[in-house]
């Protein structure tokens, strides 16, 4: 199994936005340097004191030059918030410049805060991403292609450079409702699941959507699974509760907040309600090696992902020490056990 680290380059109060962009970047080769497989990147807008990671592309082009064996996975870039020709242009550059490390995931993104920021209405989210993702496709696999859309129109473009990988980096597509779990099924595209404003256990409810979906569409084989799951490990389950603990509620209640004014209102309101207890029951694997491997050893079984990337530090207050600290336990005597 590919095992990865994932990250919102996350802004910790009291920090400013350099220190911010160094304590991940740091991450980023300390990730390396443990064995992990993959660095996984988030998108996000307007997030003050929680991520300076909205470029993911200009910051994946960095770690291409300050590393030379992970791969650098996108989680996700959100389609419809940028011009399709500009990002086929830049994900075929990274792809070339990294030769051929990128793994690009895409998405439209739960928070309607994003789509505001750039006058975009949400309500176009799903019409504009797949007219970007057509886009992408022929973009990549054809000399030059006339494109006639509600959003996009193009007359004999030929988009250079075209990917280092072929036909194209892996893509894979995030889902974030059982709807939108089948949706991806019947594209018969890979998934990406994130236990952030879904939990556990609705995962593995949805999952078996998507799989049902891909074999009704009649497509070959078994769709691929990647999830993103919050992880901490310490040396004491009682260290590991009181290490995430603020953080992750602080990750909750805000994330509830901005998701009151959209679609998912209900969602909202139910995380804002959460304690503690039911992040750890349902949203989190935190604890010891022992109990975060026999746990995650249990969700590959229910779940069946293959790539599993690891989010450390959710709610972006975790301390730098105790992340680096987190990183090291887990690659030394977790990774071990699900390889």
């Amino acid at each position: 199994m590919e095992i990865g680290l994932f990250t919102e380059f996350e802004w910790r109060p009291g920090v400013d936005e350099a220190q911010a962009f160094d304590d991940s970047l740091a991450q980023v080769t300390v990730a390396e340097d443990l064995g992990y497989d993959a660095v996984w990147l988030a998108e996000l807008h307007f997030q003050k004191e929680r991520s300076v990671l909205s470029s993911p592309l200009v910051v994946g082009a960095t770690i291409a030059g300050r590393t030379k064996r992970v791969k650098i996975g996108f989680a996700v870039q959100v389609l419809p918030l940028i011009h399709p020709l500009r990002l086929a242009e830049d994900v075929a550059t990274l792809d070339q410049v990294s030769k051929g490390r990128l793994d690009f995931g895409v998405g439209r993104s739960g928070l309607p805060g994003h789509y505001t920021g750039f006058n975009i209405p949400y309500e176009e989210s799903q019409e504009r991403f797949d007219e970007t993702l057509e886009i992408l496709l022929k973009a990549w696999t054809e000399e030059r292609f006339t494109y006639e859309g509600k959003y996009f129109q193009f007359r004999d473009v030929c988009a250079i450079p075209k990917p280092y990988q072929k036909p194209h980096p892996p893509l894979r597509v995030a889902a974030t409702s059982e709807e939108s779990y089948a949706a991806v099924g019947r594209r018969g595209l890979p998934i990406f699941l994130a236990v952030r404003t879904s939990s556990i256990s609705e995962l593995e409810r949805y999952v078996g959507a998507y799989h049902a979906a891909w074999r009704e569409a009649g497509h070959p084989g078994r769709g691929e699974v990647a999830a993103i799951l919050p992880v901490y490990v310490a040396d004491t389950e009682r260290r590991a509760r009181e290490e995430t603990e603020a953080s992750a509620m602080h990750f909750y209640r805000s994330v509830g907040e901005a998701l009151l004014a959209g679609p998912r209102h209900e969602v909202g309101e139910r995380l804002r309600r959460m304690s503690f207890d039911q992040v750890l029951k349902d949203f989190a694997v935190y604890g010891t090696p022992e109990r975060v491997a026999d746990r995650l050893e249990e969700l590959r079984r229910a779940i069946g992902f293959t790539k599993l990337a690891v989010w450390m530090n959710v709610g972006s207050r975790i301390p730098q020490e105790r992340v680096l600290a987190s990183m090291q336990l887990f690659a030394e005597r977790v990774t071990p056990r699900l390889k």
